[in-house]
């Protein structure tokens, strides 16, 4: 504090006004006047130069924390229960720097994410990947026609599980990046499931699955080509878990609070341990098939959420019941 330039200079001044107010009392008033002039002003720069040394030393700690923050060390507590701007700025200071640690670790949980994403990725292309490169080998040196067009079927197969997964981890990429317009259209929900259902039609014609569809026809708001898909991932996924002759059952209905699409099947269930983990990305569960990527639920739970919706499911070992929910207003 004593190299500190402004400081002395207060000091300075202090003991120049000082000394000159005692000399003056003493010339004009006599010894008593101006002791007590002396006096009171060496108390008074005392009371100034402790005080400013309070300060300073508070300043000091500050910047020693500050600079703790900016080496990377953890952040420690500086909240007091003091009054006083240099209290209200060391609170301040504090709940910025403990906002930028969490956006910190926000920053280095999504760099884990996506660090994990890559590797699930290359490995689901891998699969794929590996196997076309090993039937085009067979294909240069096999003369057997039918070998020849088996091989040809079975890339033509990893060529389209490979085209469904890089098409799903676009559309992904596009609601987490913010940068895909969702649009909110009044769409009536019997034109939403008719449209669903029409990719899966000869699907469930060949394996004799019944449809049930009930309910009112309702107005949902929504984006009709993204709910779309999110409903198709839906029906997927309950047709991946029926046997021949299952049901597939959809229903509509409405609240004061949301609107709703349930859709069910009479699969062999979700296990319990399971269900919390359904709709994360590349997650397979133990009912899941072999083909399965593990990005469809994750697909359908984005995009409802992304239009300020839900997705809730139910299951047990009769089937599933997903409720896709588009609420009114924003919850």
């Amino acid at each position: 504090m004593i190299k500190n330039t402004d400081f002395l200079k207060m000091l300075i001044i202090a003991c120049i006004v000082t000394a000159v107010s005692a000399a003056t009392g003493f010339s004009l008033y006599g010894p008593v006047a101006g002791s007590i002039v002396l006096l009171t002003g060496i108390i008074l720069c005392i009371v100034f130069a402790l005080y400013t040394a309070k300060r300073y030393k508070d300043i000091d700690d500050l910047n020693t924390y500050l600079s703790k923050v900016l080496s990377g060390n953890d952040v420690p507590d500086i909240t007091d229960q003091e009054e006083g701007e240099l209290s209200i700025l060391k609170t301040n200071i504090y709940k910025a720097t403990t906002t930028l640690k969490f956006q910190k670790e926000l920053l280095a949980n999504d760099k884990k994410m996506l660090a994990d994403a890559i590797a699930d990725i290359s490995h689901q292309l891998k699969t794929p990947l590996t196997s076309m490169m090993v039937m085009n080998d067979l294909l240069v040196n096999e003369d057997d026609e039918a070998k020849r067009e088996e091989f040809i079927k079975t890339q033509s197969s990893q060529l389209g599980r490979m085209n469904w997964l890089i098409q799903t981890l676009l559309k992904l990429s596009k609601l987490d990046a913010g940068t895909a317009l969702i649009k909110k259209d009044e769409i009536k929900s019997s034109v939403l499931v008719s449209d669903a259902l029409k990719a899966f039609e000869i699907q469930m014609e060949l394996r004799n699955i019944e449809k049930n569809v009930s309910g009112k026809d309702i107005t949902i708001l929504c984006d009709k080509n993204w709910t779309l898909e999110a409903i198709q991932n839906i029906i997927k996924n309950c047709i991946e878990h029926m046997d021949e002759g299952g049901r597939l059952g959809i229903e509509t209905s409405e609240t004061n609070i949301y609107t709703q699409i349930a859709i069910s099947d009479t699969g062999c269930g979700i296990d319990e341990a399971d269900l919390p983990h359904i709709f994360e990305r590349f997650y397979k569960g133990k009912n899941a098939s072999k083909d399965s990527v593990g990005i469809g639920l994750a697909l359908a739970k984005t995009i409802m959420t992304s239009q300020h919706g839900d997705i809730l499911v139910e299951s047990n070992t009769n089937g599933s019941t997903f409720c896709l929910r588009f609420y009114k207003t924003i919850i």
